[in-house]
């Protein structure tokens, strides 16, 4: 009979915990550690990202991969304990990490990627021109600014990109289809969208003559809106693939960026 209550004690207290767990109280320890805990865990990632297309692997090792609309709904969900872990860009990751002092992202990295701009097939001429934009930005030492303003301690938010003097639109527009919750590369602030991939295609379009109109959508949306010609063009810490090839050109790459695995402390 004592043995009965003990067993019986025993799963009252784990159902306690579950419950605790399940209504906001005390969230299960870490289990990820490295990337060879990923199996069998809970993933989450941001729908349509390079982090979602490598985390489908491990859906064969028996891990579930909980998919979000905007990163930060993967970090909630990862601070609330319903998953066990975020695998998301780096920069933004950092981002994140930094506004909750829960959270920590581990040290080794998960994949390694370029960032480029998506250009419709159909607008080789307009990839060509942006490409030499590219070049240009990067041999002035304008795109090494526009990145140092958000990145890194040394010159962080002290060297803005600014429109040169007398700069003209002849032109027309171009419309930029983004994710603007992806900080530093585009990101809400003063209710206008900021950041590095914002800048960027501000700095190409003066350089070509355009006037630049930036559209927020969900990130899986921007390959369609720019082969619909909704967008002239798709920026938003967008990592060139096979997959994505298929269907849309890009730039040249402008940055490298990597692949991290956000987890509770």
């Amino acid at each position: 009979m004592k043995k009965f209550h003990k067993i019986l004690s025993a799963g009252l207290i784990g159902a306690l915990a579950l419950s605790l767990c399940a209504c906001g109280g005390k969230v299960a320890e870490n289990t990820v550690f490295s990337v060879d805990d990923l199996p069998g865990k809970s993933i989450g990632v941001q729908l349509g990202t390079t982090g979602d297309i490598y985390a489908t692997d491990y859906e064969e090792e028996g891990s579930t991969i909980e998919r979000y609309n905007k990163g930060n709904d993967a970090v909630l969900a990862l601070k609330q304990g319903k998953i066990d872990c975020v695998i998301i860009d780096s920069q933004p990751a950092q981002a994140f990490v930094a506004k909750n002092d829960d959270l920590t992202i581990l040290d080794e990295e998960f994949a390694v990627e370029e960032y480029a701009i998506c250009i419709s097939k159909d607008n080789k001429a307009l990839t060509d021109a942006f490409n030499g934009a590219l070049a240009d930005l990067k041999a002035d030492g304008t795109l090494d600014q526009i990145i140092s303003n958000y990145i890194g301690d040394d010159t962080k938010g002290t060297c803005p990109y600014e429109t040169p003097e007398g700069t003209e639109y002849p032109n027309g527009r171009l419309t930029m289809a983004t994710n603007a919750a992806f900080e530093p590369y585009e990101y809400y602030a003063n209710n206008e969208i900021v950041g590095i991939d914002a800048d960027i295609a501000k700095a190409i379009c003066d350089r070509l003559g355009y006037e630049l109109v930036i559209e927020d959508m969900e990130f899986d949306s921007i390959i369609t809106a720019v082969q619909s010609g909704k967008a002239d063009f798709g920026a938003a810490g967008m990592t060139v693939t096979e997959d994505r090839l298929q269907n849309i050109d890009f730039t040249d790459t402008y940055t490298t960026a990597t692949q991290v695995i956000i987890v509770r402390k």
